[in-house]
């Protein structure tokens, strides 16, 4: 069972990716540079390779041409150009300020490498947990060349780089969406049955159905029985599926999905507290606050003053 696209699509969007960065770097042996990005998801792309990936008590990574690292909390890390390399580490966090028309040119005179760095961001409440559910590094393998969604991808951040253009940080997001996505989609088919990792339910087409109902529609008064019915199980089999896999019962998953949705709107849009609580699926703005209070410990009201 491998239906992950339109839930994957739907979780995505649901974290609000924001904020994408790329950065080039044309590279020659000895080099080696440092990014540390806490509260940012931090990634490169290897346009030439191989080059190494170091993180403090972890194996090295090897990364070749056409792979690409994501690092989901952005944790400090090195990428040099061999493990033993003793180049002094440039940090890329200040080149990362904004998009560069230019290749940020490090190291000697020494074999070359090249790679697309960068960061994005997402809501820190709406993503956490995905954040959680990711390991410190995403491997995406190409073997050995970039993919063709990659090749495009790339000659397209560097056309729109060269020159500022309205609307570019929405096409920036757009191709990190995509980044995302592909490595995500990569991660979640590798994953092995039964690690206990709330995302096996995406390659579950019962769970991933009822997942993206309650992800496209949260307002909507869900009941265990409708949704085992778009499960295609009984609700017994449906209730003790989800809640063996995704690690919650069904409607405590949704409620929990409602209240970060609630927290988003609260800080990011001028709706009334009556109107997010319809907009999440609360008949009265009374239920909502006592629910919202529970879940994280202050009102509506206060969390938007």
């Amino acid at each position: 069972m491998r239906n992950t696209g339109d839930t994957l699509s739907l979780i995505v969007d649901d974290i609000r990716l924001h904020g994408a960065v790329f950065r080039e770097s044309e590279l020659k042996a000895p080099w080696a540079v440092r990014l540390a990005t806490p509260g940012l998801t931090s990634f490169h792309i290897v346009v030439l390779g191989p080059v190494w990936l170091l993180r403090q008590d972890a194996p090295a990574l090897k990364l070749e041409t056409g792979d690409i690292a994501i690092l989901p909390g952005g944790v400090e890390h090195r990428v040099q150009e061999s493990i033993a390399s003793h180049a002094a580490p440039y940090d890329l966090m200040p080149e990362l300020d904004r998009m560069h028309a230019t290749a940020l040119k490090i190291g000697g005179a020494g074999a070359p490498a090249r790679l697309l760095s960068g960061h994005f961001r997402f809501d820190v409440n709406l993503a956490r947990p995905l954040i959680a559910a990711l390991p410190a590094v995403i491997h995406l393998r190409s073997a050995g060349a970039p993919p063709a969604w990659l090749r495009i991808g790339l000659q397209f951040i560097a056309e729109e780089a060269a020159k500022p253009l309205p609307g570019q940080q929405v096409i920036f997001n757009r191709v990190a969406d995509i980044l995302l996505v592909e490595a995500l989609r990569d991660h979640v088919q590798s994953m092995p049955e039964g690690d206990g990792n709330w995302l096996l339910a995406l390659r579950d087409t019962a769970l991933s159905s009822a997942l993206a109902a309650m992800h496209r529609n949260p307002e909507r008064d869900w009941t265990v029985p409708e949704l085992a019915e778009i499960a295609h199980l009984s609700r017994s089999a449906f209730a003790d599926r989800f809640t063996q896999v995704v690690g919650q019962p069904p409607l405590s998953y949704l409620t929990d999905h409602r209240m970060r949705i609630a927290a988003w709107k609260l800080a990011h849009s001028d709706a009334s507290i009556a109107q997010i609580a319809a907009q999440v699926g609360y008949a009265s703005e009374t239920a909502f606050s006592q629910a919202f209070k529970r879940h994280h410990g202050e009102p509506p009201s206060k969390m938007r003053s």
